[in-house]
């Protein structure tokens, strides 16, 4: 006798293996979710650490910055100080050449033929204007100048005859350059160089 099989065995298969394809992608689908979740929260984890790290900086950058501040003043004091040290410095160097100055001139000076009226230093500019009895003593005058170690680039400026007391005298102008003799001695190196 003959069977015939009514049950659809193809159409069953087909079937069981386009249920079994569904599970696969469902499966597929449902793993990659949970991939994706946990790349999420490593992720989110990362990016709170980054955000308590940048916290943790910026405070420490506050920290930093008052320290800088205070950095930045104690320097601006310093260069105050350094300033005010060199002022010093110049004043003391200064007035120890004025004090020079004012010695070798009056070392020099012939008190008896004769006398200044006037002295003025600016910087390293000497003027010295006064009456002497003749031309002799003048020029005697500026050649002990000259031969001082403060005391350079002697020039007479002006010379005339004057009456004093009924007397003919001559008066005189002297434009010379003054400075220590360490600066001379450094500009003249200077020079050789």
């Amino acid at each position: 006798m003959l069977k015939i099989n009514l049950l659809p065995i193809r159409q069953l298969r087909q079937h069981a293996r386009a249920c079994n394809e569904f599970f696969g992608f469902v499966a597929i689908f449902i793993l990659l979710l949970i991939i994706l979740g946990a790349m999420t929260m490593l992720q989110a984890n990362k990016a709170t650490a980054i955000q308590a790290e940048t916290t943790r900086l910026n405070q420490e950058k506050e920290t930093y910055d008052k320290i800088l501040v205070e950095i930045k003043k104690l320097e601006a004091d310093k260069k105050e100080l350094e300033n005010k040290i060199n002022i010093i410095k110049q004043l003391k160097k200064d007035s120890a050449l004025t004090v020079h100055i004012l010695d070798e001139v009056a070392r020099r000076l012939d008190a008896t033929r004769m006398w200044l009226t006037a002295l003025d230093q600016q910087g390293t500019s000497l003027s010295l204007t006064g009456t002497a009895l003749d031309n002799k003593t003048i020029a005697e005058f500026m050649d002990s100048l000259d031969a001082s170690p403060f005391i350079s680039d002697v020039n007479l400026s002006d010379s005339s005859l004057t009456k004093v007391a009924g007397q003919d005298l001559k008066a005189f102008s002297i434009q010379c350059t003054v400075g220590s003799p360490t600066e001379k001695t450094d500009d003249a190196n200077q020079q050789k160089k």
